[in-house]
């Protein structure tokens, strides 16, 4: 995979979602006639998030993005950051012998967001609790 890309009228809102929510990093961008960002991961070289800014929505929208996932750490921080910011969220421990955490979230134009997290993640003692927001 290359990248996502994800056009939004929020751009403003999608842009600071993902900078102060995932730690994304706002970069180099080819100077395209649309406005938009592009951000990368906080240690790449790549970026792996593309932002279109437009002032409506195409109608119809074009395609089907099921959900982008991304690998993350420190659990509890991350549930910590998304109660702040008042995301709601859900927590699964993914079945079979890995047992990874993952959580699940909308960005600001209902894209499904995935963070995956090591099987050894301690979570906070209430996950079951703030799974259910």
């Amino acid at each position: 995979m290359d990248h996502f890309t994800v056009v939004t009228n929020q751009l403003e809102t999608t842009r600071r979602f993902y900078i102060d929510l995932l730690g994304l990093k706002e970069g180099p961008r080819p100077p395209f006639p649309v406005d938009g960002t592009w951000l990368y991961p906080p240690a790449g070289r790549k970026a792996m998030l593309h932002l279109i800014g437009v002032d409506m929505m195409p109608n119809p929208r074009r395609g089907v993005l099921d959900h982008m996932a991304f690998s993350a750490q420190g659990l509890s921080s991350v549930l910590d950051r998304l109660d702040q910011f008042e995301v709601p969220y859900r927590i699964i421990r993914a079945p079979g012998d890995e047992r990874t955490w993952q959580v699940f979230f909308k960005d600001p134009n209902q894209v499904d967001v995935e963070l995956d997290f090591d099987a050894s993640e301690i979570p906070p003692d209430d996950w079951k609790l703030r799974s259910r927001k």
